[in-house]
């Protein structure tokens, strides 16, 4: 059975405004502490389908513009230790399916990091629909995963002396959407 789009949401293509749009992460340090940073939206559409089922998404962030708030260790971050932003300069996301259970979406799709690509389930939220005083008919979503380091090749660490590793594996990834349906 095909789900019904929810409230205001109208089928069509929707361009993801990078502006108004975030990807932050956050990992364990040491253990005791969480570093947190963005990663910068390049592009992405979102296709509404005319059921829930019938809908694609796909997004490119730029690798490059991690920003933790410390320049050093965005410039670690990037280099061939971590993700080799120069080799690797996008991550990209392309969904293959849309499921629907009851009041849950989830957008299964192909996440690629460092090259390496592994499917993936985006457990979204359909945040609601406005107009922007500029006319613009905007969607919003939201979306929570976590995953692990290693599963994408970020196998860089340090053994700390009291025991276990500086930087977690797993990492926690939000993403705020907010998209403007195209005319």
């Amino acid at each position: 059975m095909a789900t019904q789009l929810p409230g205001d949401l109208t089928a069509g293509t929707y361009v993801i405004d990078a502006s108004h749009s975030t990807a932050s992460f956050s990992v364990r340090h040491a253990g005791i502490a969480k570093v947190r940073g963005t990663i910068a939206i390049a592009s992405g559409t979102i296709t509404v389908g005319e059921n829930l089922e019938a809908s694609t998404v796909t997004a490119v962030l730029d690798a490059a513009s991690v920003n933790t708030g410390d320049a050093n260790r965005d410039q670690h971050l990037t280099s061939a230790d971590f993700w080799h932003a120069e080799a690797n300069p996008t991550w990209t996301f392309a969904s293959t399916t849309v499921k629907v259970d009851g009041n849950e979406l989830v957008v299964v799709g192909d996440l690629t990091i460092n090259g390496v690509t592994n499917q993936v389930e985006l457990p979204t939220e359909f945040a609601g629909t406005a107009t922007d005083p500029f006319g613009n008919a905007r969607a919003g979503f939201e979306a929570e995963i976590e995953i692990s380091r290693a599963d994408y090749g970020l196998t860089w660490n340090a053994a700390l002396e009291a025991g276990g590793f500086l930087v977690g594996d797993k990492v926690k990834i939000a993403l705020d959407i907010s998209a403007i349906k195209q005319a």
